[in-house]
């Protein structure tokens, strides 16, 4: 039995956020209005809840759910195992965040008119992204 670690976060958008975790390889994404049932590496249901989910199958052969909760104040935190903390810590929580915030980005400019000029990763991982609005 894994003892579940919570960790929060500033991202609020379950859409923005399903779109964040498949930037980083997770492309099946549970998201629910309520919040659903984590399940950890034998198929047995924990008490933890989430909105936002990556079931264990597609995590790793041993590994747990990973959860995102909605917060009180409206952000999600992050629900994930002791196991699988350490493949998914920190680190990836920023790779994240930086997923959701260039998914942000590509939302806004869509809804306000903006075309995508360049958008590039530098050798250093840093991302360059380039709007134009021709008006």
């Amino acid at each position: 039995m894994s003892h579940f670690t919570r960790v929060r976060t500033t991202l609020r958008d379950s859409d923005l956020l399903a779109k964040a975790l498949a930037a980083v390889g997770f492309t099946t994404v549970e998201t629910h209005d309520a919040p659903q049932t984590l399940y950890g590496y034998q198929g047995d249901a924990r008490p933890e809840r989430a909105e936002v989910i990556v079931r264990r199958r597609h995590v790793g052969k041993l590994s747990n759910d990973i959860g995102f909760r909605r917060r009180s104040d409206g952000s999600f935190e992050a629900i994930i195992s002791e196991y699988d903390r350490n493949r998914y810590d920190g680190g990836w929580l920023t790779k994240v965040s930086r997923a959701y915030g260039h998914a942000a980005a590509l939302r806004y400019a869509e809804d306000n008119g903006y075309e995508i000029d360049s958008d590039e990763v530098g050798e250093d991982g840093e991302r360059r992204l380039v709007l134009r609005r021709y008006t």
